[in-house]
């Protein structure tokens, strides 16, 4: 049997609870009845034949979510406001991938930045105002499958309790007829997080039952992940695949806003500033920009690849760039030049680890005229204060052009942040390698799933 925490916002604590399961037989009769109620109050409901159960067979080797057939015509995503919400229970996917302190005496961590849980905030508040019943899930870290403390989502629990001012219920397990029980006798407006997903194996395999068995958690699923809309998880594919009423939140409705407009309607001159290490890793979305923008800024270690196809010198205590990031560069240049398209490079370094003054006011100046800029990647080493001037005086300019700002990546974030101006910032993703695979142009599994119509449905009933 499962067991939850009750944290309360005024004072944290840990209650255990062990539920009382009723007779399996009783709870999937009214679950069978809500569903048919459910589905045929539905707009596009068309009735079928009349379902019939079989005995469960042996159970066979697990397979797969396969992708659902492309339709003749994919429908628009529907968003939190479209759907109701009142009385039903939400399985909401979200992103508290938090960065947490190392453990203290007690083995306690606490979270060193809470951006992705403020961020959830808005979706999570609007579905409480609604009257649902909230069901949330996450990943946190890299567990591999694996149980392991330093990876629970308490610290995340507790925290998320204080922020919404209300209980935060936290389970001990992701799935079972315990975890069933709980999501049954919540109340409107209440708040239950599962531990975390990644605990489970067939999380990050996609594994078709696991996902069945998420699914019968809520009757509507809303994803607000973005960072992990890039990946075919269970959590983030497997559960739409098979879930009828779908939706994103406010989160990935701001991202699609204010990346599509950079795909497909940027206000121009537009520019693009990248930072970071390794140009290989970045190859398609340079690829992707290179056919929208009017320049290319480019610093950081990256940089480094390019001075080595120009022949220029690289500091010896630099980071060196590797042969696959040379010819990513070189590439990137030839095609800038096919394009007549201008790649600005630092023209002078502080000791490879940050561009130097006069890269600094080349780099204002060639961004001053811009309508548009999107900025993926720090300029140096910005968490050394000695390597830190580029990068921050780069976003303080930046912050001051009257065009549309948008910044990808949880670095490139940080430090915005830490130069004191991300309120003159027009959109702020830390989405990371989301961020950079959507601009790539074609799509993520996440989001395009939830573009298709799908009459499937889980199994088994899922909860009202």
């Amino acid at each position: 049997m499962e067991s939850q925490h009750h944290f309360d916002s005024d004072k944290p604590s840990i209650k255990k609870i062990v539920p009382i399961l009723r007779k399996e037989s009783e709870i999937r009769e009214r679950q069978e009845r809500e569903e048919r109620e459910e589905r045929e109050s539905h707009p596009e409901y068309r009735p079928s034949s009349p379902i019939t159960r079989e005995p469960r067979a042996p159970r066979a080797p697990r397979e797969q979510v396969a992708p659902l057939p492309t339709p003749a015509a994919t429908s628009a995503i529907k968003t939190i406001r479209d759907l109701r919400l009142a009385g039903k229970t939400v399985f909401m996917r979200l992103d508290f991938n938090v960065p947490l302190s190392a453990p203290d005496a007690e083995g306690h961590r606490t979270i060193e930045d809470d951006t992705r849980i403020r961020e959830a905030l808005p979706t999570i508040r609007y579905a409480i105002e609604q009257g649902s019943k909230l069901v949330l899930a996450s990943h946190l870290g890299r567990p591999d499958g694996e149980r392991k403390p330093e990876f629970s989502l308490l610290p995340v629990a507790e925290h998320l309790a204080k922020l919404l001012g209300q209980e935060v219920i936290l389970t001990d397990e992701i799935i079972g007829e315990g975890i069933e029980m709980m999501v049954q006798g919540l109340k409107a407006g209440q708040v239950l997080l599962l531990e975390n997903l990644r605990f489970h194996k067939e999380e990050e395999a996609n594994d078709v039952e696991f996902a069945r068995k998420l699914a019968r958690l809520g009757a509507i699923y809303i994803t607000d992940a973005f960072g992990t809309a890039h990946r075919k998880h269970a959590s983030t594919y497997g559960i739409p695949s098979i879930t009828q009423n779908r939706g994103i939140g406010f989160l990935i409705e701001k991202e699609l806003k204010f990346l599509d407009q950079l795909l497909h309607s940027p206000g121009k001159p537009f520019y693009a500033v990248l930072g970071g290490s390794k140009v290989s890793d970045k190859i398609k979305t340079i690829d992707s920009l290179l056919k929208r923008v009017d320049g290319l800024a480019i610093g950081g270690a990256m940089a480094h690849a390019f001075w080595a196809v120009q022949g220029d010198a690289i500091p010896a205590g630099a980071k060196q760039p590797k042969p696959a990031d040379i010819e990513a560069a070189r590439a990137v240049l030839a095609t800038a030049k096919r394009r007549n398209i201008p790649v600005l490079l630092p023209s002078d370094t502080n000791l490879g680890f940050d561009i130097g003054p006069k890269s600094i006011a080349q780099f204002k100046d060639f961004l001053s005229q811009a309508k548009t800029i999107f900025w993926n990647g720090p300029l140096g080493w910005f968490e050394k204060p000695e390597y830190s001037a580029g990068t921050f005086e780069i976003a303080r300019a930046i912050s001051e052009i009257d065009a549309v700002k948008v910044v990808g990546g949880g670095d490139t974030v940080l430090a915005i942040k830490q130069a004191g101006v991300a309120e003159k910032f027009d959109h702020l993703s830390t989405g990371g390698g989301a961020v950079l695979e959507y601009l790539e142009g074609e799509g993520l599994p996440g989001i395009d799933i939830l573009r298709t119509y799908n009459r499937q449905s889980p199994e088994s009933p899922t909860l009202q």
